[in-house]
């Protein structure tokens, strides 16, 4: 039977990164194991094909339950199920987030998590093609580009913000975030590059690394509180495999906390409810729920806008503060490109554009649970979008700036008519009503198992889970808060530092395999 140093659960933006990074050493055998297959599809090379992936086999294709404060809508939920994870179906918009972020963070009890502990394994990871800086590395193995074709709508959105005061940024993750400029992507060569593209492929030759794909965990293997190992189904069979030093579980926000509570890690009372025999008793596992919303505005285009194959669609963004104020992280992304993305119910023929607002430190809060004690089961999902009210004001807030910035006059030459909201909706009433009814996810779930030192955490600032021994969570659950934008950059980061930590403590036994 196979023993490994390390097995690691999820090869998605954190996961690929794991595996490579541990095996640097010849003599640390690892597993990855993967629920999905690799990657086929001849979309998943073509940057500006990335929605097509969604709902394919490469999808875990979720959905939310009911929303009760959006009209009651389920709300989708795309997911990799793939070699690379949702680095293989995301926009590729690479943003670390504001250094505020990583600041509050450590405030929160995290210590070695600050912007200044971080940003080294931001540029660690990172071939930034404009070059090395203070801010940014080139001897990663992740390609950072710039856009290679931006239509010229979005290059218009720059103008338009600059020309009414929100200010330039040729580079969201250099010195400051706000401002408008062009999005960078984790693009090479034209096409995507996924965590599994940079980190995972080129090294499938290790003798020390094992890649099983199509592999579903279905639990964790204790003694005790001891982690000892996993089970999974592979090809139609249980398999168990034991670790020498750590199991490392990177499933993502949604699935991490799906399987520590099916192992019997989670609230001790709601696992008994289950028939799950307590491990530890853990009630924070899946609370915490934090995901980006975010509400479109579109217009009609009086020519052709045609996106090149090269586009993400969503070009270009904007970062702002409502109130003014430099000394936190920008409360409003905005994200805008040559389609007229809108809700169905707006949809329009015809070239067009939008923009969509999106509020970056959300304050309503979600949870994941257990629909049944079945891991086949998809996770339930309750996000709680605009349970706050602050986040509905945020957004409404977003629709006035993307009507100021489309009423510009850089825009004349472009601007049809406005599809969404739509020109009649001028009062605050009518577009909180086309909010609650249209407003979308930016697909960014984090926080279910929240890294901390307070009796709701779930790992400790060495993201090893509290009250077991071998066990560290790696990936964007372990964020206590939300970061500044797009999550895959702060994700693969996260990756990066928990392979140091790791291998820090980790004294590889003497016998490797057995």
């Amino acid at each position: 039977m196979a023993k490994y140093d390390y097995v690691v659960i999820g090869a998605g933006s954190a996961g690929c990164v794991l595996a490579n990074r541990l095996t640097e050493d010849n003599q640390t055998f690892v597993l990855l194991l993967e629920a999905g297959n690799p990657p086929s599809l001849p979309q998943h090379q073509v940057p500006l094909d990335w929605i097509k992936l969604w709902g394919t086999e490469v999808d875990w294709a979720y959905f939310t339950e009911e929303e009760p404060y959006i009209n009651n809508r389920k709300i989708y939920c795309p997911r990799g199920k793939v070699l690379g994870g949702t680095s293989e179906i995301n926009a590729m918009i690479y943003i670390r987030g504001s250094r505020h972020d990583y600041d509050h963070w450590q405030e929160l009890g995290n210590l070695g998590w600050s912007y200044q502990d971080v940003l080294p394994y931001f540029k660690k990871s990172e071939n930034q093609q404009q070059g090395a800086s203070e801010f940014h590395g080139v001897d990663g193995l992740l390609s950072v580009t710039d856009p290679i074709a931006p239509s010229v709508i979005s290059q218009r959105f720059v103008e338009a913000a600059v020309a009414l005061g929100y200010g330039r940024n040729p580079d969201f993750n250099g010195a400051q975030q706000s401002g408008a400029g062009l999005y960078q992507l984790t693009v090479k060569d034209g096409k995507r590059q996924s965590t599994a593209t940079a980190f995972v492929l080129p090294i499938l030759d290790r003798p020390n690394l094992t890649v099983t794909t199509g592999a579903l965990v279905t639990r964790l293997l204790f003694e005790g509180t001891r982690t000892i190992g996993v089970e999974y189904l592979h090809q139609g069979t249980i398999h168990q495999t034991f670790v020498n030093q750590e199991v490392i579980l990177c499933a993502g926000a949604l699935d991490s906390p799906k399987l520590l509570m099916l192992s019997g890690i989670g609230n001790a009372e709601y696992l008994r409810e289950l028939d799950i025999p307590v491990v530890v008793d853990l009630p924070g596992v899946g609370q915490n729920l934090q995901d980006h919303l975010q509400v479109a505005v579109g217009h009609q285009a009086t020519q052709d806008l045609q996106p090149a194959p090269t586009s993400n669609i969503a070009e270009v963004g904007l970062f702002l503060h409502t109130e003014g104020r430099l000394d936190a992280a920008p409360c409003l992304q905005f994200f805008s490109g040559p389609v007229l993305w809108t809700h169905p119910a707006y949809a329009r023929s015809g070239p067009g554009f939008a923009a969509t607002a999106c509020v970056t430190n959300p304050q309503s809060r979600g949870r994941v649970s257990l629909c049944s004690a079945s891991p086949k089961d998809p996770p339930l999902i309750r996000m709680n979008y605009l349970q706050s009210e602050s986040d509905l004001q945020k957004l409404l807030a977003g629709i006035k700036i993307i009507r100021q910035i489309f009423h510009s006059n850089i825009f004349d030459e472009f601007r049809g008519e406005e599809a969404a909201p739509g020109a009649d909706n001028k009062s605050d009433e009518t577009l909180l009503a086309y909010i609650r009814e249209t407003c979308d996810s930016v697909y960014h779930p984090v926080g279910t198992c929240k890294m901390g030192t307070d009796p709701s955490s779930v790992v400790n600032p060495e993201l090893r889970v509290h009250g077991v021994e071998g066990l560290r969570v790696v990936d964007a659950s372990i964020m206590p808060t939300i970061t500044t934008g797009n999550t895959n950059a702060p994700t693969i980061m996260i990756g990066e530092k928990a392979a140091d930590l790791i291998k820090a403590a980790g004294q590889v036994s003497p016998k490797h395999m057995s």
